[in-house]
């Protein structure tokens, strides 16, 4: 999508601090991170929001969650770590693409908000 901020991240025309990049993923740290860990997950497909994904997107939104996993893992995330996906404007989503938050490093409290 030409309008879409994250497209943009995963074709380059605008920077990111990218720390893991794949053939369906582009993960990124977040411009106003929430912990000491706080990257960004997106598919490189675009899809709006988890709500618009459809049952074939099933390998990639398993794959985006092994991703997760790994990128957890590399950052030292052995105490605990939540990912976290916003879907539509009444939760939050502020991006129509789909992503997901992992964040770690600290003590994550409950209801998130």
């Amino acid at each position: 999508m030409s309008d879409c901020l994250f497209c943009k991240i995963v074709s380059r025309q605008i920077p990111a601090q990218i720390v893991f990049e794949d053939d369906l993923a582009v993960v990124f740290k977040d411009i106003n991170p929430q912990a000491p860990t706080h990257v960004l997950i997106i598919p490189k497909k675009h899809l709006s929001s988890l709500a618009d994904s459809a049952d074939d997107d099933a390998g990639l939104l398993g794959h985006l969650q092994l991703v997760a996993r790994r990128i957890a893992k590399e950052h030292g995330l052995t105490k605990g770590f939540r990912v976290v996906t916003n879907n539509g404007q009444g939760a939050g989503q502020s991006v129509d693409h789909l992503h997901y938050h992992l964040l770690g490093g600290r003590a994550m409290t409950w209801p998130p908000g």
